[in-house]
């Protein structure tokens, strides 16, 4: 963040990649996984989608902490913040498909991704074997 926002103008370009600084792409939900919190039931929410418990904890402290929700005024924001939830579900229409096409049982199936999904950030790409 201190590359990008000396030399990459404010962050505008990404310098430290360039520089060979790998990326990390973190939230408060892998946080709270990594300090033991159990991920609790799954919950599938009419806005922002699937999460469990510790994920939607997670999701409210960071929408908290996210700089977007203290730009005023209000319209401004608010703007700012529908632009990204259009951005996400834009990026997520070619998953539909791949729904559609694969899945017996819809909600069986996005819960089971997800999960996997959701394991697998937490340990980076390298999660631990499960036990049968």
């Amino acid at each position: 963040m201190l590359i990008n926002s000396t030399v990459g103008i404010f962050g505008m370009f990404d310098v430290a990649s360039e520089l060979g600084l790998e990326r990390h792409d973190e939230d408060f939900g892998q946080t709270l996984a990594v300090w033991g919190v159990d991920g609790g039931g799954y919950l599938f929410w009419p806005i922002i989608g699937p999460r469990n418990v510790r994920d939607t904890v997670g999701f409210a402290v960071g929408t908290y902490a996210d700089p977007v929700m203290y730009v005023r005024p209000v319209s401004v924001r608010n703007s700012m913040a529908a632009l990204r939830f259009v951005d996400v579900r834009a990026s997520l229409l070619p998953s539909d498909k791949v729904v559609e096409e694969a899945a017996l049982d819809k909600y069986a199936y996005i819960r089971d991704a997800y999960l996997q999904r959701r394991r697998n950030q937490i340990f980076d790409g390298r999660p631990p074997r499960l036990d049968d």
